[in-house]
C-alpha cells in the first residue's frame, strides 16, 4: 500500500487528538493554550514530512534534483557537460609591421566579447588570429564575416573587422533532463566496448550535442558511421565542421583500435507543410508549429520515415485545435542515408477553401 502523506488539517487534529486523550476529553476552546501547541506541533510536523517526501525523489536516480542527481551520476562516471566557449578566427586590416597581442578584446555588434588566443603580426595587409568568447555558451557563436570590433586601438590596425569563417563551438551547460537522459542510459545500457550503443553515448558526452546514432558497417566491413545532432546550438541542429572535428577526437579517444570511425553530419531534409486548421488564429497557429515540429524533431533520425500520422497527431493534440486538414507532405517521406528531416515551412491555408 503506497504511503500518503497527511496534510497540515490532519496532522494539528491528530495532534489536538493525542492531547485530548490525556485530558479526559476537556473541551476544545479556540483560544486555549493547547490549541495553539497542536498547532505548533502539527506545522513541524508537516514541514517534516515535506522534507522526507522530498528526500523520497533524491533516493532514486530517475527522480532526483540537480546536486543529488549530479551525485548519482558521478557514482556511474557521467558527467554533467559544461557549457563550452566558441572559437573561430578574426581578420582585421593592417598595416605592415603592426601586431594584434593576444589578450585583445573584440566586440560583436550585440555586444558579445571575444579575446584573441595569439601574438599576431600583419601580414599582407592583414591580421588573422584566433578567438574565444569571453562567456561561455551558444550566444558565441557567429556566422561567417560577422563584424568585429576592437574594444580598444592598436596601433596599425584598423578598428572594424570581420570573423574568418564562422564561430563555433559556444554551448550551455547540460541541464538536469539531459543529464538524467544519459545516466539512466547508462545504468540502463552497460559498456561493451564498443557495441552500437557505446558510440551513441560516447557521442553524447560531447557539449552541445543532444542526439546520435550509430550505422555499423555502412562504409564497409569493420567501420562505424556515428552521426549526430545539436539542436540546442544550431536552428537545424546540424552540426558544423568544427563540431564534428571535437566529436570525432573524443570518439578516437575511447573506441576499439580495430574500429574504423567515420564521424559525419546528417545531411538537412528541410519537411514543408501545407496546412489548413480550424480555428485559424494567430496563436493556434504558434501552438500547431511548436507542436508539430517538436514531433518531427522526437522522431527524426538519419535515414529514417516521417510518418504523416505522428505530425497529424501532433496537430491534433494541440491546444485550441478543433479541426485540421494536413494537405502536403499526403504520405510518408523516406530519407535516403544519411539525411534527416529538418523543421521547413508550413503554408497556411484558408478555412474557408
Amino acid at each position: 500500500m503506497p504511503f500518503e502523506r497527511p496534510d497540515l488539517t490532519t496532522l494539528i487534529e491528530r495532534a489536538q487528538a493525542d492531547m485530548d486523550s490525556r485530558l479526559d476529553g476537556a473541551p476544545w476552546l479556540r483560544r486555549r493554550l493547547l490549541a495553539v501547541l497542536a498547532r505548533m506541533q502539527g506545522g513541524v510536523a508537516h514541514g517534516l514530512y515535506g522534507y522526507l517526501d522530498w528526500q523520497a525523489l533524491q533516493l532514486m536516480p530517475d527522480t532526483a534534483e540537480a546536486e543529488h542527481l549530479a551525485r548519482w551520476a558521478s557514482i556511474w562516471g557521467v558527467s554533467r557537460k559544461a557549457a563550452s566557449r566558441a572559437t573561430g578566427y578574426a581578420i582585421f586590416p593592417a598595416s605592415a609591421g603592426a601586431v594584434l597581442p593576444a589578450g585583445t578584446e573584440l566586440l560583436r555588434p550585440d555586444g558579445v566579447r571575444y579575446l584573441t588566443l595569439a601574438d599576431v603580426f600583419a601580414a599582407a595587409g592583414k591580421a588573422r588570429v584566433a578567438i574565444e568568447a569571453v562567456e561561455a555558451g551558444v550566444a558565441g557563436n557567429a556566422g561567417a564575416d560577422t563584424p568585429l570590433q576592437l574594444a580598444a586601438p592598436v596601433l596599425g590596425l584598423e578598428a572594424v573587422g570581420a570573423s574568418d569563417g564562422e564561430i563555433t563551438g559556444g554551448a550551455e551547460e547540460e541541464g538536469d533532463a539531459s543529464l538524467r537522459a544519459r545516466l539512466l542510459a547508462r545504468i540502463r545500457n552497460q559498456p561493451s566496448g564498443g557495441a552500437a550503443r557505446d558510440y551513441v553515448a560516447w557521442a553524447l558526452e560531447v557539449a552541445g550535442v543532444t542526439r546520435a546514432w550509430c550505422s555499423p558497417g555502412e562504409m564497409g566491413r569493420g567501420s562505424v558511421t556515428v552521426r549526430f545532432m545539436m539542436d540546442e546550438t544550431y536552428a537545424d541542429g546540424i552540426p558544423h565542421a568544427d563540431d564534428v572535428a571535437r566529436v570525432r577526437e573524443h570518439i578516437e579517444g575511447l573506441r576499439p583500435v580495430t574500429a574504423d570511425v567515420y564521424v559525419v553530419a546528417p545531411v538537412a531534409a528541410p519537411i514543408d507543410l501545407d496546412l489548413r486548421i480550424i480555428p485559424d488564429t494567430p496563436r493556434l497557429r504558434v501552438t500547431v508549429e511548436r507542436a508539430v515540429w517538436a514531433q518531427l524533431r522526437r522522431e527524426a533520425e538519419p535515414g529514417g520515415v516521417v510518418v504523416v500520422s505522428r505530425l497529424n497527431e501532433a496537430i491534433s493534440l494541440a491546444e485550441g485545435e478543433e479541426d485540421h486538414v494536413l494537405l502536403a507532405p499526403a504520405a510518408n517521406l523516406y530519407m535516403e542515408t544519411g539525411r534527416i528531416a529538418v523543421p521547413g515551412k508550413i503554408t497556411w491555408e484558408d478555412a474557408d477553401e
